[in-house]
């Protein structure tokens, strides 16, 4: 009897009890072991989780009230009716109209008079001065003079590209490569003064470079089509 006692006192004393994945506490050959919490259930790890969501909201609460402000008055408020920039090309139109019928345009300075084109007020006045010096004396800003040379330029080297390719061997092509040589270092100069062209000119005027394969393409087309 007393034997039996004692091998039930060390069944238990040996066992382990687990209960869930949260980590209650355990017993392990008579020693408790201190209960373990997920940090995934825990207040404090959702409390950063709380504070970002509330920073997120505050910012794009910030974000609309901006986007809202850039909006004309009479669009203001309802940002979700706003699709595209039509919604505001049209509120512009509406203004123009109103405007017309409240005779706003009516009696204008300058009304019937020629326009004074001595001046451009949309440039810079410092530039404004020099081009209207350079008009004075009947001279052009560099990125005009070499806008003129390079087309000119390049009709001539497309006239160039023509004859030689009308006039090349059927049997020896000798003159033609060696032509077409030619041209391709004429290319390289052309190029070199459109690159300068491009630095100097203001912007929105900028113009390609001659490409040799789209050249010869461009040319193979006008010999078929002729």
């Amino acid at each position: 009897m007393a034997a039996r006692f004692a091998r039930s006192i060390g069944a238990l004393s040996s066992s382990v009890t687990h209960r869930s994945a949260a980590g209650i506490e355990t017993v392990s050959h008579g020693v408790f072991k201190p209960r373990l919490v997920s940090s995934s259930s825990s207040p404090e790890s959702e409390f950063p989780k709380t504070n970002n969501k509330k920073m997120t909201d505050r910012l794009s609460g910030v974000i609309d009230v901006v986007n809202d402000r850039k909006l004309p008055p009479e669009l203001r408020g309802q940002r979700d009716a706003v699709r595209s920039e039509t919604d505001i090309i049209n509120v512009v139109e509406q203004r123009i109209w109103h405007s017309m019928e409240e005779g706003k345009f009516e009696n204008l300075p300058g009304k019937g008079k020629p326009l004074d084109l001595n001046t451009n007020p949309h440039a810079d006045p410092a530039e404004d001065t020099l081009y209207r010096i350079l008009s004075r004396n009947k001279c052009a800003p560099e990125w005009v003079e070499l806008n003129k040379e390079i087309r000119n330029r390049v009709v001539e080297w497309r006239s160039a590209l023509k004859r030689a390719w009308t006039h090349r061997g059927s049997v020896d092509d000798s003159e033609w490569i060696e032509a077409s040589e030619s041209l391709k270092l004429q290319i390289r100069d052309i190029n070199n003064k459109v690159f300068r062209y491009n630095l100097i000119v203001p912007f929105g005027r900028q113009m390609l470079g001659l490409n040799w394969e789209k050249e010869m393409d461009r040319l193979k087309e006008e010999s078929t089509g002729s």
